[in-house]
């Protein structure tokens, strides 16, 4: 399995604004080695970071664009569907009975869910609001996605077990095309092997493992 290790930081060292600036960013590992198995085009650079607390779990996504595409057609989780977002999936073993879903576009809108195998998805459930915060900007160059997600609810969901977490990094990013119509090109870290786009996969999953935990 494919695997990212998270540095540990102080908790007064981080902030979390979604700009640029923060030099304690540098003291992470970079996560560059994204894919798009199904489409022979080519996409920017996508840029994954994670460190953690005592209290929490701190992800960061840079991801360059200079044509950021935000859906204007539709409200709520079918508007964020079809935008530019970065997405987290976290499950407890590779059954997905069940696994969770963050889908964040790049105005900080979040799409949440509960999910089980062959796209059984339950947007009844939500990450309780106290346990996570999103934060975003939009450059002229690219966009940034910072998510902070409480250590302890990791834990009582089941997914953070001896310090790891079974975790999915994905990409959709959607191009213009003739006529005016979207089209997605779907990246992930780790390639599924799958003859179609699909990150709801056992196969798609790699490991975060929280250094000293």
């Amino acid at each position: 399995m494919e695997e990212y290790k998270v540095i540990y930081m102080a908790a007064q060292s981080l902030k979390i604004d979604g700009e640029d600036n923060d030099y304690i960013w540098d003291k992470a590992v970079s996560l560059t080695d994204f894919c798009s198995p199904w489409e022979d085009s080519a996409f920017d650079k996508i840029e994954f970071k994670a460190l953690w607390t005592k209290e929490n779990l701190l992800c960061r996504f840079r991801v360059e664009d200079q044509e950021v595409h935000l859906d204007s057609t539709e409200i709520g989780n079918k508007s964020i569907n079809k935008s530019d977002r970065v997405e987290l999936f976290f499950r407890i073993d590779d059954s997905l009975s069940p696994y969770y879903c963050l889908e964040i576009d790049p105005s900080a809108r979040l799409m949440d869910f509960r999910a089980r195998p062959l796209r059984q998805f339950d947007f009844d459930w939500n990450w309780p609001a106290k346990n996570i915060e999103v934060r975003s900007v939009i450059q002229p160059d690219c966009f940034i996605v910072e998510i902070v997600l409480n250590i302890d609810f990791l834990k009582e969901l089941g997914i953070l077990k001896n310090g790891q977490l079974e975790t999915g990094i994905f990409r959709a990013k959607y191009e213009q095309q003739e006529g005016g119509s979207y089209k997605p090109i779907w990246i992930t870290w780790v390639d599924p092997k799958t003859k179609t786009p699909d990150f709801h996969s056992a196969f798609s999953f790699g490991r975060l493992r929280l250094l000293d935990f």
